[in-house]
């Protein structure tokens, strides 16, 4: 089957999918509730699909490994850690918790700041060795995780309650403006990816091949980094942390299309996700009555996934 013949059948799924998630239970007196909360829900799992696919698919590409994800950088942590500290210094009551605008703005402006920090030290050493990189970001992530873990136990249980939904990844309660004030920002960094899907093949090869071509690689991956750091960071103040699903929905995208080039994988991946979400949060919802959460089944799948890619060495 050629790849244009699987991204439209992904896309067909895509669509099933929405259309069963928009289209199920409407009638004349309650679709505008319905529509209301459900149309969001939709673009959100778009959005964090597409966002999380892409920035996994290009953080693989430029350290050229196939179980690295954003998540390693610590990133998933970091935001754990802000919105807990947000709640303990300020209250559950304060603006930087109530507002929606304010308190992701925040998660946001925090990411990608400390991404911008971390790749700015690493580059402005000359340094071309990218595992100390990737060392410092899983370091950093384990001192967020902790961290995070003793504010916790600083926290009264009635303080704790207002911030334990915003340390898991959910679809149930998305802000309808959030969705909309994300979107813009999401589909322009998506946008400078696609635009770079031809130096993208050439890094595939790898770091030394590429230079010997003619591509600043040192600026390619400063750039792809920081694009990388954007995407995980709106796309977790959107819908929260989701930790394999990169690895998961990358590593089944590069086995599907079976295809170096950028400009299919990164299209193929996004309709990879943004299809098996929709799937995933319509079976928990319609199959399973809520019985349990698609970040639970996600994360289940995916370290099952990860374990296999160890054991088996198909990575690369």
């Amino acid at each position: 089957m050629r790849d244009s013949t699987k991204i439209l059948l992904l896309g067909g799924i895509a669509i099933l999918f929405a259309c069963l998630f928009i289209g199920i239970g409407l009638t004349a007196d309650n679709y505008q509730y319905f529509l209301s909360r459900r149309v969001p829900k939709v673009l959100a799992i778009v959005l964090a699909g597409v966002a999380i696919a892409q920035s996994s698919l290009v953080f693989q590409t430029i350290t050229h490994n196939r179980i690295l994800t954003p998540s390693i950088m610590g990133f998933d942590a970091l935001y754990v850690l802000t919105q807990i500290l947000i709640v303990l210094i300020f209250g559950g009551l304060s603006t930087l918790v109530l507002n929606l605008y304010v308190n992701f703005a925040i998660a946001v402006i925090v990411m990608v700041s400390f991404s911008l920090l971390l790749f700015g030290f690493y580059f402005s050493k000359g340094s071309k060795n990218l595992i100390t990189l990737l060392l410092a970001g899983l370091i950093f992530g384990q001192l967020f995780s902790n961290a995070a873990s003793f504010f916790s136990l600083l926290m009264d249980p009635n303080t704790y309650a207002i911030v334990q939904s915003k340390l898991y990844a959910s679809f149930n309660n998305v802000k309808v403006n959030l969705v909309y004030f994300s979107a813009p920002a999401l589909m322009f960094a998506c946008w400078l990816l696609f635009r770079m899907h031809r130096t993208l093949d050439v890094f595939w090869l790898d770091q030394d091949n590429a230079k010997s071509l003619g591509v600043d690689v040192p600026k390619v991956t400063r750039n792809v980094f920081i694009i990388s750091a954007v995407l995980i960071a709106i796309s977790t103040a959107l819908v929260g942390p989701i930790m394999f699903f990169g690895l998961l929905v990358t590593n089944l995208s590069r086995e599907m299309f079976r295809s170096y080039q950028h400009k299919t994988l990164l299209v193929g991946c996004s309709f990879l996700s943004i299809s098996s979400l929709l799937a995933g949060q319509w079976i928990i919802e319609n199959v399973f009555s809520f019985e349990t959460t698609l970040s639970v089944v996600i994360n289940f799948i995916g370290g099952a996934y990860f374990l296999y890619l160890l054991l088996k060495n198909k990575v690369v």
